[in-house]
Formats: structure tokens, C-alpha cells, sequence
């Protein structure tokens, strides 16, 4: 295994499952000393050193970026990977979710980037990059807050790429598809038949199945390297050519 990470320190927003863990295990195996900030720990086990963290507070990040600098004083890689979802359209959408979704997925991702700005900023090999979703370039049903969210992060990933620019610290995005995950069963269990939604989604892109939190890890990790020191202000596609195939039934 390559070890383009050795000597990196980074922190993984929801790394204690899905997408978020596989990117610990990749940089981990890369050389790279890993923190995962997220609620529980989940299955990041020895993979990451885990710091309890609710990006949708202000305290809770400010105290897990306080724990992280009793340990470590230095930060190269920011992975902005938590978020939530929700299932339902404009017309049914109370406040109470609008708030709740655009809260944890746009703000707190600010929150984040905001305690790590200062460290990155003294690191030569500094890198954001930000989980969006195809939900923010394509439209998805029952998404509404959920796609706007995802949308504002990508905004805001091309605000922090042109802010950041003089402080050396790249700021990239991904979109992936639909992925095989907890969260993503979490919001299947929520429909009236689990198993047909599930067929529903894998029908929907093109290459016939979810992608899998693997592959979206290693686009993310990709973006993240300091092998990739040109690129900044771009989102990467991981969505088995959702967006961009049109494939006759």
C-alpha cells in the first residue's frame, strides 16, 4: 500500500460507520494517524482515535476540537462526511426538519471547517474535502431539504476553495449516488415496503446497483492526497453514471 499519508494527521467527520469509516481504514492503511469525530464510535474501533462529536451543536465541536488538541497539534486533512437525510417533498416539509437538516448538513460542516481552518492553515499539505450528493446536481423525489443542503454544500465547498486559496488549503467535493450503508438503510427503513425501495434505487442508476462506500471512500481519499496538490474548487461524481447516462430501458 502506498503510503502518500505518512506523517498526515486527519479528522473524519461520521467516521464511526458507512462512508466515513471506510475513509479512516484508507488513510489509515496510507499512513495517515486518523481521528473520527462523530456521536458513537461506532466500528472505528483502532482505525481512528474517536472524539465524541455532534456536528449540529457549537459546544460539542468546539469541545471535540479541544479534546483533539490535548493529543495533537497539528491537522492536514478535514473529511466533512456527516450529515442526515429526510424523505419528503417541499409541500410536507415542516420548519422543524428545514431546520433540523440544513443545521447539521450545512452548518455543521461550517462548524467544523471553522475549528480546523487555523490548523490547516499551518499545514503544507492541507485538503477539505466535503461528502455532497447527487441529490445537489439532479432531482431526486422526496429530497427537498435534504437536496438543498446538498446543494449549499457545494456552494459552499467553491466559497472555502476561493477563500482558502492563499492559505494553501485545497477544498474539494464529492457527489456520490445512492450507497450501501447504514444511514442509507436507515432511510429505506422509513418507507411503507423497505425491499421494494431498495430495487427502486438500484434501478434508478445506470450501472444497476448502489455504489458502495468503497468506492465513494476512495474518491474522497483521492481528492484528499497530497499527490493531487493542483485540485481544488471540484466536485467529483461517484454515482455509477446517474447524472450524466441516459440508458434506453
Amino acid at each position: 500500500m502506498d503510503k502518500e499519508f505518512a506523517g498526515l494527521t486527519a479528522i473524519i467527520t461520521g467516521a464511526g460507520s458507512g462512508i466515513g469509516l471506510e475513509v479512516a481504514k484508507g488513510l489509515k492503511e496510507r499512513g495517515a494517524t486518523v481521528y473520527g469525530f462523530d456521536i458513537n464510535q461506532g466500528e472505528m474501533g483502532s482505525v481512528a482515535t474517536f472524539i465524541k462529536c455532534d456536528i449540529g451543536d457549537g459546544a460539542s465541536v468546539d469541545s471535540a476540537f479541544a479534546e483533539f488538541k490535548k493529543t495533537s497539534s497539528k491537522l492536514d486533512i478535514l473529511i466533512n462526511n456527516a450529515g442526515i437525510g429526510s424523505l419528503t417533498t417541499v409541500e410536507k416539509e415542516t420548519d422543524e426538519i428545514w431546520q433540523k437538516v440544513l443545521n447539521v448538513n450545512v452548518v455543521g460542516t461550517a462548524r467544523v471547517s471553522r475549528g480546523a481552518i487555523a490548523l490547516l492553515r499551518e499545514s503544507k499539505s492541507a485538503a477539505i474535502v466535503n461528502t455532497a450528493s447527487v441529490a445537489a446536481i439532479d432531482g431526486i423525489p422526496n429530497r427537498a431539504a435534504y437536496s438543498a443542503s446538498k446543494g449549499a454544500i457545494l456552494s459552499l465547498t467553491l466559497a472555502m476553495a476561493t477563500d482558502h486559496l492563499s492559505d494553501g488549503i485545497r477544498v474539494n467535493a464529492v457527489n456520490p449516488a445512492t450507497a450501501d450503508t447504514p444511514w442509507v438503510k436507515r432511510l429505506l427503513d422509513q418507507s411503507a415496503d423497505a425491499k421494494a425501495a431498495r430495487v427502486a434505487l438500484e434501478a434508478r442508476q445506470p450501472m444497476g446497483r448502489l455504489v458502495s462506500p468503497s468506492e465513494i471512500a476512495n474518491a474522497i481519499i483521492f481528492l484528499a492526497s497530497p499527490l493531487q496538490a493542483s485540485i481544488t474548487g471540484t466536485t467529483l461524481n461517484v454515482d455509477g453514471g446517474l447524472h450524466s447516462l441516459r440508458i434506453p430501458k
